[in-house]
């Protein structure tokens, strides 16, 4: 009886204290959930500041014609990977798995996919076009972006770090199975094998997770 009385006392009890302390770890900033580490090298400035890895400024032509890059993703998180359409191998496993992160967030227009070709020679307009339909790209949300090789391969090496292993020389060709994932600072919060359904699904997290941290400042 005691047991049944002390059940009775509690739960309503509870259920009356949980919105007030949800409330008071929004607005405090009290929540210690995970957050994102911050990749790449890090600088020590003159005055003793930390200055991380970003992400340099770009611009390319994509499946549509138009010149889009980094300033299309100003204050947005975004993701990024490197590959070409005649790729018989990890391209089509990952593009078909970065369906699912087009799928996952198709309702925030703000939010892009960039997918560079590593072999512009090939991949045209036209090229491109027709394999983001066979992707089932959103032509407003994934862009498969063509341009100068070496300013991709700049980019690529010195921008969002792909492993030198994965081209031994600055004119190699090469491409990578990495996404890469980008927060609104261009500095790169996550690196995931877009081949791996496990690892895509990790990657669709942390986007969510990263999307309700700056949620979160805005609260306080």
């Amino acid at each position: 009886m005691k047991n049944q009385f002390w059940k009775k006392l509690i739960i309503p009890i509870v259920i009356l204290l949980f919105p007030v302390v949800l409330w008071l770890v929004l607005v405090t900033g009290h929540n210690h959930f995970k957050t994102l580490p911050i990749l790449g090298p890090i600088e020590i400035s003159a005055s003793g500041d930390t200055i991380y890895h970003s992400i340099p400024e770009f611009s390319f032509t994509n499946q549509n014609g138009e010149v889009v890059g980094s300033k299309n993703s100003e204050d947005q998180i975004y993701v990024a990977n490197f590959f070409f359409s005649t790729c018989k191998t990890i391209c089509p496993k990952m593009n078909e798995q970065m369906g699912k992160v087009q799928y996952a967030f198709k309702e925030n227009d703000k939010l892009h996919i960039y997918s560079f070709t590593v072999d512009p020679e090939t991949d045209s307009v036209p090229v491109l076009a027709a394999y983001a339909e066979k992707m089932r790209a959103d032509n407003s949300k994934w862009w498969f972006l063509t341009g100068d090789k070496e300013k991709i391969y700049t980019l690529a090496r010195e921008g969002f770090l792909v492993p030198a292993a994965q081209g031994t020389k600055d004119d190699d060709f090469f491409h990578s199975q990495d996404i890469i994932l980008i927060d609104k600072q261009k500095h790169i919060r996550g690196v995931y094998d877009g081949t791996e359904p496990n690892e895509v699904d990790s990657l669709i997290d942390h986007m969510k997770l990263l999307l309700e941290e700056y949620r979160l400042k805005k609260v306080k």
